[in-house]
């Protein structure tokens, strides 16, 4: 009778552990890691630092700036009275919720539009795929230009409305291009076994393709998202009434202009404010939604970016 010998339990790889390195490529040297790491260093601190500057001005007092002549980098005498006074309701306030809300109905808007178009795109056999896919690439190397554009808004009586901020850019063809190429990746026997029990184009797309291409709809979101925040020139071109401006607008105004916004020219005149800590506020609040939601759909852009490029 055979003795039976324990195998020693088998441990799963760590998801922490080195990648084996191809037989073809050489170890890295003490002097090349340390070269890279440097490299990020240097380039991480040139990212961080003028965003340090501009977070620890917007937060310093009056005589904190008077005394460093301008930026502060050393952070002394925090206040928040840049920031309170900013968001007590007046033109900040109101172009922050302006801005808030177009780049929500926006986005929203895009991405429909763009879901349902790279998804008809995607189906080979749909109605003109062919002819409308050469239409929209064409638009990528033909522009009417800016002049007719402006004409074709004003004569769809958009001006002076919020219409005007979404509706001329609402759509990107390179984003179509890269929600097509995803799609096209979703294996056409998981879409025909749902047409076979009876699911129609809709149902397919919203309980098939779409849960499916989560990461390259986060990443795509985003890009609309980030565009419609930082957006100026259709402001400045469609708009004439100050009190519709976003967010992005009142900045230029404040930064190069040196315009105050309204309720802030007369504490800014008396020095109960300082003008530089006023801008650089303003630039905080416009940059904080695009930093907070940047890292959770960090993850997603190799994924989403690269497989729907590479697919399409």
């Amino acid at each position: 009778m055979t003795a039976v010998v324990d195998k020693p339990p088998v441990r799963k790889p760590s998801a922490w552990a080195a990648v084996p390195r191809p037989v073809w490529e050489e170890e890295p040297s003490r002097a090349g890691l340390a070269g890279k790491g440097l490299v990020l260093t240097l380039a991480c601190l040139g990212i961080l630092f003028p965003l340090w500057i501009v977070v620890v001005t917007s937060v310093s007092s009056r005589k904190t700036i008077d005394e460093a002549g301008g930026l502060v980098m050393v952070p002394k005498g925090i206040t928040l009275v840049a920031y309170r006074e900013l968001l007590s309701g007046g033109q900040v306030t109101r172009a922050a919720i302006i801005s808030v809300l177009v780049t929500l109905v926006g986005t929203l808007f895009s991405m429909a539009v763009s879901v349902l178009c790279a998804y008809g795109l995607s189906r080979i056999g749909s109605l003109g795929h062919r002819w409308l896919l050469m239409l929209l690439l064409a638009t990528m190397f033909f522009s009417a230009g800016l002049i007719p554009t402006y004409l074709l808004v004003q004569s769809l009586g958009l001006t002076d409305s919020y219409l005007a901020l979404i509706l001329p850019s609402a759509v990107s063809v390179f984003n179509i291009l890269v929600l097509r190429g995803f799609f096209m990746g979703i294996s056409q026997e998981l879409i025909d076994s749902a047409r076979i029990d009876g699911a129609g184009d809709f149902r397919i797309l919203w309980q098939i393709v779409m849960p499916l291409s989560r990461a390259v709809l986060a990443v795509i979101t985003l890009f609309y998202a980030v565009g419609y925040w930082s957006a100026w020139f259709n402001a400045s071109l469609y708009l004439n009434d100050q009190n519709m401006m976003p967010l992005q607008n009142v900045m230029i105004q404040l930064v190069q202009k040196q315009e105050a916004p309204v309720g802030l020219g007369q504490a800014i005149k008396t020095g109960q404010l300082s003008g530089l800590a006023v801008q650089m506020a303003v630039m905080v609040m416009a940059l904080l939604p695009v930093a907070v939601l940047s890292p959770f759909v960090q993850r997603h852009f190799k994924k989403g970016m690269l497989t729907g490029a590479i697919k399409g």
